[in-house]
């Protein structure tokens, strides 16, 4: 996925097949909003901004790593949803091919329910990175910090869908409660993006 172009990702995401599909995207959003914090920080450099020029070195840094954890999840969810549906072709004549096929199928829907779980996790610190830098950052660029808190926003509601609709198949309550709460914070995830984007909004518009 990593070396495709985006004309090949956009084709293969609209082929019937498994994989990628929604959970891939959300880890896409999540990326594409780290890159954009990179890029308004890399635009807020040099002497004027010298005194924030440790910071903007650390959100530098941060959102080069989360484009690469994004990137990674991205994968990792691919992979996880073709082992659902692996799960749920295995035999099921006997009893014991449908004990083994309902453990099977479980054990895959917990494992789909994780790379959602930690976009939801990149999702936030995109947006902690766009609320540090919208004081500080290039005024000329200022447009592409709501853009970023835009791509973050579409990551978390994106990937919540995909935690949910696996939450149904996973037995252990206390996997289960944990992937309800990260399904849980993107409400407040959501808001903090609007309240960057509104503030992005009202500074552009005077």
């Amino acid at each position: 996925m990593r070396d495709q172009t985006i004309g090949e990702f956009l084709e293969q995401l609209s082929a019937r097949v498994p994989a990628p599909g929604g959970g891939a995207s959300a880890a896409l959003h999540a990326a594409q909003g780290a890159a954009l914090v990179a890029m308004v920080a890399r635009y807020t450099t040099g002497e004027r901004y010298a005194e924030h020029g440790a910071a903007v070195e650390r959100i530098t840094a941060a959102a080069d790593e989360l484009r690469e954890a994004a990137l990674r999840l991205a994968a990792e969810d691919a992979a996880a949803f073709t082992a659902v549906t692996d799960a749920y072709r295995l035999p099921k004549g006997s009893d014991g091919e449908k004990a083994a096929r309902s453990a099977a199928i479980a054990a895959a829907l917990e494992g789909a329910a994780r790379p959602p779980a930690e976009v939801v996790g990149v999702a936030a610190r995109v947006v902690a990175l766009a609320e540090e830098l919208l004081p500080i950052g290039n005024r000329n660029v200022l447009s592409d910090v709501a853009a970023a808190a835009e791509a973050a926003r579409a990551a978390a509601g994106t990937a919540r869908v995909n935690i949910e609709i696996n939450l149904g198949g996973i037995k252990d309550g206390t996997i289960r409660a944990g992937f309800s709460a990260a399904a849980d914070s993107v409400a407040a995830l959501v808001d903090r993006a609007d309240r960057v984007t509104g503030a992005v909004r009202q500074e552009i518009a005077k």
